[in-house]
């Protein structure tokens, strides 16, 4: 992809271009991601690992605090900053994506608009130094139907207990903090749904065996148990039987991640059929020089420009204090659709080679499948898109 024309930022700004400290901010995540990422890609998707030590150079560079005011010791940036660093690490490595993009538009975002000075000294300080964050919504039984939660929590003294399980939650392995919801009272329905702040060494807790996946194989994704698990009353995040609220608008920015992560998958499997199709010979000529494989091309390209043009629109919209939750739920719906058309056809341009685990394109096309599934089904983004089209959101 051809650098980022810098240009400041105005209402007449094109949205791909980008102010001089976006396009310094972009050069650097796709050279780290290059440098320090590319080299252990393929190991970390075989192992179903992710290496630690480049989880602390996450850290040491700025990747994990991207939002997180400079006062709490993040690096102080936009959240269209993040997202710029979500599409370069996913074009590498959809893995390395996912854990930076939970760390940022998840656990922080949620932390920042909805903690209370003491929580946001706490965590993120933490969120920002060296401790990794999780997000605990969905449950075996509550999946789309996020809010038919089972996980109870009563009060006792200073204390709520926490009895349940969580499933699918990205970063478990690795995180310190989760930001988990539970229940006060099931009959309130979503009312009864409150939002904590649960640190993995509180007593009964703990996080159970990680799921082995078709793609984004190095990101965990576990399961946590819940005995018992006394959390203090001073870590509830926002207000009691006030989780759904935050959830729900919590959820909403982490679309924008999500679309941020399958344009980057998109480019990155882009990005290998272009050069491919300028080395590859056959019958005397790059296969490049064919109209098919040049139409073919054109095609997605055109479709990540697309996916580039609704993700970005929907981070400004965010930054801007503007409405976006239209916007975050197309764009997460249309890159993943994107992601795994591109990483499909880009196979196809590499032939039979494409069908095999000695070249990049098969993960690719693994790692694309979880952007229709993951916060949201597509589904659920249809149904967000057509009730605010139809004005019944």
């Amino acid at each position: 992809m051809p650098e980022t024309a810098a240009a400041p930022i105005s209402s007449t700004t094109p949205l791909t271009f980008l102010s001089e400290e976006e396009q310094i901010f972009q050069r650097s995540a796709r050279e780290f991601a290059q440098k320090e990422i590319k080299p252990h890609v393929e190991e970390m998707d075989r192992e179903g690992l992710f290496r630690r030590d480049l989880i602390d150079k996450f850290f040491a560079e700025g990747y994990m605090g991207m939002h997180i005011p400079e006062a709490y010791g993040g690096s102080g940036g936009s959240f269209f900053m993040a997202v710029l660093a979500i599409e370069e690490f996913s074009r590498v490595d959809a893995s390395a994506g996912v854990v930076v993009d939970v760390q940022n538009t998840l656990v922080s975002n949620a932390v920042m608009r909805w903690g209370n000075e003491s929580q946001k000294s706490a965590f993120l300080r933490r969120l920002a130094a060296d401790t990794v964050g999780a997000y605990a919504l969905s449950e075996p039984g509550s999946g789309s139907d996020a809010f038919a939660l089972e996980t109870r929590a009563r009060e006792d003294g200073s204390d709520y207990v926490l009895n349940g399980r969580k499933l699918w939650i990205t970063n478990a392995k690795e995180a310190g903090i989760f930001v988990l919801f539970a229940t006060i009272n099931r009959e309130l329905g979503h009312r009864g749904i409150t939002a904590f702040l649960v640190d993995r060494h509180s007593r009964g807790f703990s996080v159970g065996k990680k799921e082995d996946k078709l793609g984004i194989r190095a990101s965990s994704t576990c399961e946590l148990i819940l005995e018992d698990c006394r959390v203090p009353k001073a870590n509830v995040l926002g207000e009691v039987g006030k989780g759904y609220k935050v959830a729900i608008e919590t959820l909403n920015e982490g679309r924008i991640g999500i679309g941020a992560q399958m344009l980057g998958v998109a480019q990155g499997a882009l990005d290998y059929a272009l050069d491919y199709a300028q080395e590859r010979k056959q019958f005397g000529k790059p296969i490049a020089d064919f109209q098919a494989i040049q139409f073919q091309i054109a095609r997605l390209a055109t479709d990540v420009e697309a996916a580039r043009l609704m993700t970005y629109n929907a981070a400004r919209l965010k930054d801007a204090g503007r409405s976006y939750v239209k916007e975050a739920a197309m764009a997460k719906y249309f890159c993943s659709q994107v992601a795994e058309r591109v990483a499909s056809e880009a196979l196809e341009v590499y032939g039979g080679y494409g069908f095999t685990r000695d070249y990049p394109m098969e993960k690719y096309l693994r790692d694309s499948k979880i952007g229709k599934i993951y916060e949201g089904t597509s589904f659920m983004q249809l149904q967000t898109i057509a009730k605010l089209i139809l004005g019944r959101g």
